[in-house]
Parts: structure tokens; sequence; C-alpha cells
């Protein structure tokens, strides 16, 4: 089992190129596609005369609700081969919106851009709301528990310690804020609440049905791996035929909390594949919060080296 590097020897992922080291932040293609929206990592983009959407994952990078002003090298490729990976080891669940990696030829002169990290996409109408499934008691949902018993408003077992396993997942959604809107607009809500958001009960139960079943998939696959699975969120859409489908991305350091399984132990924190070692030094250096922060390239490297071995961990690929 590959085991999580120390603290010291992110070089092991050096820049390999001019190319491979260029950070992209941001896209512009100078109106060949029409822009749609800037997420915090994600631009998304029309293609002309389809029903379909160029999503582009960029080296954005943001803690604490804020965006960094320099980016992480190769992250938003990470971010798109690891999607591509999940998509299509969990499509016999249910279908996704992913249609392509390559890049359409509306968007062909800005290859260097948007090489290894573009996903052409079909068009669905997106509930809003985030099927939040937790495997472990962590975060927000410990935060919750000490407090009430509860993790959004459902009782759990007495006794818990923190990162400890539940019983069973649990589903545990949460709003989902509109383009443009800040992420701390989301709001941790009741299962209950579901319906009325989106339309019916039978949707509601169905995105319940296909976030646990995704989720339990996903997870038995990372432990094989070396990798515990949190918890994750995902994101559905509506389909022509009525069906729910898996869109958005799926299963990244960005929409998920992985931690190294040989590590892990039950009435603390965990050692994680995300931004922890940004959101240590923004509290360390009294900077958490504010806006126009560049990280030092410590930060850079080591933060890119924790995404790049959650990739290789769990597609089982070397990262190139």
């Amino acid at each position: 089992m590959k085991s999580a590097p120390p603290d010291d020897s992110f070089s092991q992922y050096p820049p390999q190129s001019k190319t491979q080291m260029s950070i992209l932040t941001s896209t512009d293609l100078k109106g060949s596609l029409e822009l749609l929206s800037r997420g915090k990592v994600r631009d998304l983009y029309a293609i002309p005369n389809s029903d379909s959407l160029l999503f582009v994952a960029t080296d954005r990078i943001s803690a604490y609700d804020v965006n960094m002003k320099n980016g992480i090298q190769d992250k938003g490729r990470l971010l798109t081969g690891l999607s591509e990976f999940w998509f299509d080891l969990l499509k016999d669940v249910c279908p996704n919106h992913l249609l392509s990696t390559e890049i359409p030829e509306a968007a062909a002169e800005f290859k260097d851009q948007l090489v290894g990290r573009s996903m052409v996409v079909k068009k669905h109408k997106i509930f809003a709301v985030e099927a939040i499934v937790r495997g472990y008691i962590t975060g927000s949902a410990w935060s919750e528990y000490q407090k009430k018993g509860t993790v959004h408003g459902i009782k759990v077992a007495e006794g818990l310690q923190e990162s400890e396993k539940f019983p069973e997942p649990l589903f545990t959604p949460s709003t989902k804020a509109e383009a443009g809107e800040k992420v701390n607009s989301d709001e941790n809500i009741h299962p209950d609440e579901v319906a009325a958001i989106v339309g019916g009960q039978h949707y509601a139960d169905r995105i319940k049905e296909l976030a646990i079943e995704l989720y339990t998939k996903a997870a038995q696959h990372a432990e094989k791996k070396g990798i515990i699975i949190a918890d994750t969120k995902f994101e559905f859409g509506l389909n022509e035929k009525g069906e729910v489908v898996l869109v958005d991305e799926v299963l990244t350091p960005d929409s998920s909390r992985f931690w190294l399984q040989s590590t892990y132990k039950v009435g603390g924190g965990q050692d994680s594949y995300d931004k922890q070692f940004l959101r240590n030094w923004l509290t360390e250096t009294g900077v958490k919060g504010v806006e126009g922060i560049e990280m030092p390239a410590e930060i850079v490297q080591k933060t890119r080296a924790k995404y790049i071995e959650a990739y290789e961990m769990l597609t089982g690929k070397q990262w190139q």
C-alpha cells in the first residue's frame, strides 16, 4: 500500500517541463464560445448549435470561501482526470452528463488552455440540492453533533468520537448556491426538506438512493486502494427521459474528504488529501478569509503533491 509522503517530500512531484509548469487560473476563449459563468474552479461555456456545455477546470483554489491569487499547478487536469475515472467506474449505477473529454471543434484554437482539463457535458435541468453522503463523522457534522447530538437535524447514536464511522452512510443534503453566489449561501438541511426543493418526493427519494449507492461503490473501491472516503457531495440533474443523472465533478479532493487508511485512527483529525496545508498556513499567518492572498511556493507544491497522490492511488495510474 502506498503511504502518504512526509511533509518535506513534496519535491517528488517537481515541474516536468515549461508547458506543464504553467498555471491556468482563468480561461479566455476570445468570444469563440459564450462564457456562461466562472465558478470557484470551473469556467463554463455554451457550445454553439448543440445541447451541450464545456466545463473547463482551472487551477484556481479557494479556502474559507476565498480564492487565492495564484493557483495550483495541474489542479484542473487532476480534477478532470479523477472525474472522468469515477464517471466510468460508476456508470452502471446511474447515467451521467459526461459526453467527451475531447476539445470541441469550436474551441480547437485554444487547445493549449483546454487540453486535459475540459469536459463536454450534456445540458440538464439541475436539482438545487447538494447530495452529501457522510460515511464518517467529521467537519461540520462533528461540530453539530457535539452541540446537539444530531447531524443535519438527524438524531444519531450517542457516544460517537470524532472521525468514527457511521453504522450506515448518512444522507445529509444542503441547498445549492446559484452561480455567482458565495459558497456559504449553501445551507445544511434535513432530508425531509429535499422534496419541496426538487419538485416531489419521487425525485427526493431517487436522489438519496443514488447518492448512497454511488458513495458505497466508490468507498469500496477507494478502500482497496488505501483511501477512506469520509464524505462527499454529488449533484444531480434531470434528463429528457425523466431520469435522475449524475452531473458536475465527482469524487475529487475538492468535493470529497479523502483520508489515508493506514494512518486512520478514531478520536481526532486525519491525514487528508485536500487543502489542509493551505488552510493551516492561512490560519497560522493570520490571513484566513482575506481576499487577494498569494500562496508561497512551498504551499503550492505540498498541496499539488496531495492531489497527485490521491489521483495515483485511486486510479492506479501514474501522473504525467
